[in-house]
């Protein structure tokens, strides 16, 4: 056999002998890509994704685009030559394992937060929308939930209003925190609730419970030597109209901004977008500030795939999407929900260069 032919064969079952390898080879890697990007203000899968009644809501027109980013599964074992592809890509980031499913998560562990999530995400943007347009929303403090074989266990549960603690009125979750860790571990806490019997039956009558007792609690301590009683404080709301989120095979909180614009877009007459196609991301809580998220890059390769012109960023995640942002999409920086109203009225106007665009340093 010619020396070259013999060459040529041999670095031919080399590589075979490579890639064979590769495909066997499992590294602790997974895999970021862009996922659906769905306008809040349209129809999606054949019903409104903001479905409101009640209160008088207007004809829109742009887009308002929540995005997403898709993740392979917390029990999908990558190979090397996947893995190395996915470095290779445009379109997707390889990240080590543990990034997504931290502490051995697994699949239906990490769905079922990221559902909680989005329930949170909706409950938050819809407070959110409302109070920018200065209607009332009625709000308690609440037992989200209790840990098991916590002092709180048996005494408190998911639902109880939270009305005082050791006589202190409360009024927002971190409010519960504060006077707890007033103590010390081993002291008694004196919680003054409404039963979650008795703050549901009220609520189906239209009425605010008022009857309230008194739950005595040993503090036990944490790991770094606070004082805790094993609950997570959180808020319930009642809403003056009716006001759904439709949207199945989503999670996580990072649709809270642009569910909130789209809100107060279906219940104001003015037209945010003024037909413009904006998409955008970021949680919200019930005050209206916008917090960051992960997968940025990916949000916007999927947005300005479906046409995006503007991007709706987080102001933290503003230096890392600044870096690699798609031809022709602008990153504009909001904080609160009140920057991306303004921003959104500089859009319309056609405005930009007042614009807070995304930098590498911002």
């Amino acid at each position: 056999m010619p020396r070259r032919t013999a060459t040529m064969l041999a670095s031919t079952l080399m590589l075979i002998a490579l890639l064979c390898a590769g495909v066997l080879i499992k590294v602790p890697y997974a895999e970021m890509s862009p996922g659906p990007t769905v306008n809040t203000l349209a129809d999606h899968d054949g019903e409104p994704v903001l479905q409101i009644s009640g209160h008088r809501t207007y004809e829109t027109s742009g887009h308002l685009n929540m995005t997403t980013v898709r993740v392979t599964s917390a029990d999908f074992n990558m190979n090397l030559v996947s893995a190395v592809y996915g470095w290779l890509a445009h379109d997707s980031i390889v990240v080590p394992h543990d990034t997504l499913y931290p502490d051995g998560q697994t699949e239906e562990q990490s769905s079922q937060e990221n559902a909680e999530e989005f329930s949170q995400s909706q409950e938050s943007a819809k407070v959110a929308a409302l109070e920018e347009l200065n209607i009332p929303v009625k709000s308690w403090v609440i037992v989200s939930s209790v840990v098991k074989d916590s002092p709180a266990e048996g005494r408190l549960h998911a639902g109880d209003v939270i009305k005082a603690v050791d006589g202190t009125r409360v009024t927002k979750p971190s409010d519960v925190a504060k006077l707890v860790t007033r103590h010390k571990a081993g002291e008694d806490v004196v919680f003054t609730v409404v039963p979650v019997k008795q703050a549901a039956a009220a609520e189906k009558e239209g009425k605010e419970a008022t009857a309230t007792e008194n739950v005595t609690i040993r503090t036990d301590k944490a790991d770094d030597g606070r004082a805790i009683v094993g609950i997570q404080a959180g808020t319930d709301h009642t809403f003056p109209f009716q006001i759904d989120i439709k949207l199945a095979d989503v999670g996580g909180p990072s649709a809270g901004l642009m569910f909130s614009l789209g809100i107060v877009d279906k219940l104001t007459p003015t037209d945010l977008t003024g037909g413009k196609f904006v998409a955008g991301t970021g949680t919200i809580d019930d005050d209206g500030k916008v917090g960051p998220i992960g997968g940025i890059g990916m949000k916007l390769v999927g947005a300005r795939e479906k046409g995006a012109q503007y991007f709706l960023t987080p102001k933290d995640n503003c230096a890392s999407a600044a870096k690699d942002t798609p031809s022709g999409l602008t990153l504009v920086k909001v904080g609160t929900l009140d920057d991306a109203m303004g921003a959104l009225k500089d859009i319309r106007s056609g405005n930009t260069g007042a614009l807070p665009k995304c930098t590498a340093k911002s």
